[in-house]
């Protein structure tokens, strides 16, 4: 027998162990060459892992284990007996043709009589299997009663159908009570659910608690008027995005801001390192984005001399890989700044935490219309509170604020962001 080992890559340096998060196809299954097979988790990043070669999987870890990078998770028998590739699809005027052969059970085969199983056995029709997408059906609970076990659009009615009267015969009277001994009044049932954390969510927990530990983390605060961005992005909307292909959204004139205020206040943008303090002449921003897997930080290579355009596109490329788990660890480190942006999900103010080994990241939250003073006079305007939070060892409480006040100015005079503070008509005629 033919047999390739696949064994875990290592996902970057001082990276020793992983989890295998999930796998994507079964043990006994057949896998082509470049097929995705598995999921790791890291505690930084989620990576895939592909098939060498085709032929039958064997898997030898189970999902949720965590193992030492160079582990043998599983093997590919390239020669494995009665192994044979799946058909392909069949053409979209011969599934049309089939589709009323489908629900006409076959005459038991020679392989079936004898108790073998065929490749066929348990695997949905095309149209089968999208039924089963639509109805939310999995391939374990619906027994196929086509050719060689394959399973059609009737065996899927059918299991769905057995499925909801399964769910209306457990479901709970929305309104029943109990009565305990004592007299009290109980209502449903009280459950508790464990999970293991992933390698991510446990590393992220570690540097959270890392940085109240060892930064002396404070945070600022202020609010932007964002009537003016609001307009030029109503104004230009639809001509960036033809002459682009991609959406104008706040987070390029929030990056284009804070960009412009690290060159003014570099420390913002620099680290510690031991006893000394590292300067960067280069300003490569991270975006916090939510995953399914917890929050992740893409980063921005060279922002600062990015177009808006450019960085729109960084942005939705990052954020893309990101929720789908395909993003490298190369991808989301060596970040100065980040900015996370808790508005999207509704909120009105926070204190954002420090990503190390930055000492600054700015937190965007919700617009709200409310009542300000303008002139002496109230009127009612779309209001953003932005947070500044940084480590007070390398920055100061001026730093800090000016810092913030720069990136307000800019995004309520968005002309500031193309020549700088300032006065803009100075700045044109070079006086």
């Amino acid at each position: 027998m033919a047999a390739i080992e696949m064994k875990v890559p290592s996902p970057g340096e001082s990276i020793s162990e992983v989890q295998i998060a999930r796998w994507l196809k079964k043990d006994g299954d057949w896998v082509e060459k470049d097929e995705e097979i598995c999921e790791i988790d890291s505690d930084k990043a989620t990576l895939t892992l592909s098939a060498e070669a085709d032929g039958v999987l064997k898997i030898n870890v189970k999902e949720g284990e965590t193992i030492a990078v160079g582990t043998v998770v599983c093997t590919i028998d390239t020669e494995a007996k009665g192994a044979a590739k799946p058909a392909k699809k069949e053409p979209e005027a011969a599934q049309q043709q089939n589709v009323e052969k489908e629900n006409v059970p076959a005459k038991e085969t020679k392989a079936e009589a004898g108790g073998a199983k065929i490749y066929s056995e348990g695997i949905p029709s095309v149209s089968a299997k999208k039924m089963m997408e639509e109805k939310g059906v999995s391939a374990k609970d619906v027994k196929g009663t086509g050719r060689g076990g394959r399973i059609t659009k009737g065996d899927v009615i059918e299991a769905s159908a057995k499925t909801a009267e399964e769910d209306g015969a457990k479901a709970p009277e929305p309104a029943t009570q109990t009565t305990s001994e004592n007299g009290q009044q109980r209502r449903g049932e009280r459950e508790q659910r464990r999970e293991k954390m992933t390698m991510l969510r446990k590393k992220v927990s570690q540097r959270l608690v890392a940085v109240k530990n060892e930064t002396a983390m404070l945070t600022t605060f202020n609010e932007v008027d964002m009537s003016r961005i609001m307009q030029v992005r109503k104004k230009f909307k639809d001509k960036f995005k033809e002459k682009h292909g991609i959406g104008l959204g706040f987070m390029s004139f929030f990056t284009k801001a804070v960009c412009q205020a690290l060159q003014q206040f570099p420390v913002v943008n620099g680290q510690i390192d031991g006893e000394e303090i590292i300067y960067h002449n280069y300003a490569d921003v991270g975006i916090a984005v939510s995953t399914p897997k917890g929050l992740m930080v893409p980063v921005i290579r060279d922002a600062d001399k990015m177009t808006f355009a450019e960085i729109e596109k960084a942005i939705e490329q990052l954020a893309g890989k990101a929720r789908d788990g395909k993003i490298s660890i190369d991808e989301m480190s060596g970040g100065t700044f980040t900015i996370t942006n808790g508005g999207v999900f509704g909120s009105l103010l926070s204190t954002p935490i420090l990503n190390p080994p930055q000492s600054a990241i700015l937190g965007m939250h919700n617009i709200v219309e409310r009542p300000v003073a303008i002139n002496g006079k109230v009127e009612i305007r779309p209001m953003m509170y932005v947070a500044l939070s940084y480590d007070h060892r390398i920055i100061d409480g001026k730093e800090s604020v000016s810092f913030l006040v720069a990136v307000k100015q800019m995004l309520e005079e968005p002309n500031l962001l193309l020549y700088g503070s300032g006065d803009p008509e100075k700045k044109l005629l070079g006086l």
